[in-house]
């Protein structure tokens, strides 16, 4: 398990902390009790990918022709999500929680440096979305898995609650946008 990050504040904290900085601060002293920081490091470490690689091969080798179908779209959303979150990350530029909150500690290495929006909640809630389409019998562990990883990056301190907010909204809209697309493109293809 990775030793916790402390870095202190770049900017003074404003006199009035957001609702956004309170559900930070109270996730990161949640997060302080070992057990906590163990489960949402190992759901964390698995939304970097390697459940979605896992599922992604696992459907491809044994889903049949469904299950390549669904590997090669959840692929092609992957990679739409990937480039979505990096170009909003550098466009906005915010801070990470545990650069701005004093109080609020990195209890995992970030990915990269910016908050907005989360990737791995993105990432979770778009292929979550897909793969359910292809495949009913997966809604409620994929769904569990979402709200686990959007949990996991507050909890760990490393992204504000807004951020992940966003990242589910968005992870929403492309799952639907790339079910929407596979199906007009089928439509198309067979008539």
């Amino acid at each position: 398990m990775a030793t916790p990050m402390t870095v202190s504040a770049p900017s003074p904290e404003p006199a009035t902390p957001s609702l956004d900085a309170l559900l930070c601060r109270a996730a990161s002293r949640w997060g302080a009790r070992r057990a906590v920081q163990q489960t949402f490091g190992v759901v964390s470490r698995l939304g970097d990918g390697w459940l979605w690689y896992g599922l992604i091969a696992a459907l491809a080798v044994g889903g049949g022709e469904r299950g390549r179908h669904a590997a090669l779209q959840m692929a092609g959303t992957g990679i739409v999500a990937w480039l979505l979150y990096r170009t909003l990350k550098r466009r906005t530029r915010r801070p990470r929680p545990f650069r701005v909150h004093r109080e609020v500690i990195a209890r995992a290495p970030p990915l990269d440096e910016f908050s907005f929006p989360s990737g791995h909640t993105l990432h979770a809630v778009s292929f979550g979305i897909v793969a359910v389409g292809w495949f009913p019998v997966l809604a409620l562990p994929l769904t569990l898995f979402a709200v686990l990883v959007a949990m996991s990056r507050v909890v760990l301190g490393l992204h504000y609650p807004s951020d992940v907010l966003a990242g589910a909204a968005l992870g929403a809209l492309l799952g639907l946008a790339s079910r929407g697309l596979d199906a007009a493109l089928v439509g198309a293809l067979a008539g």
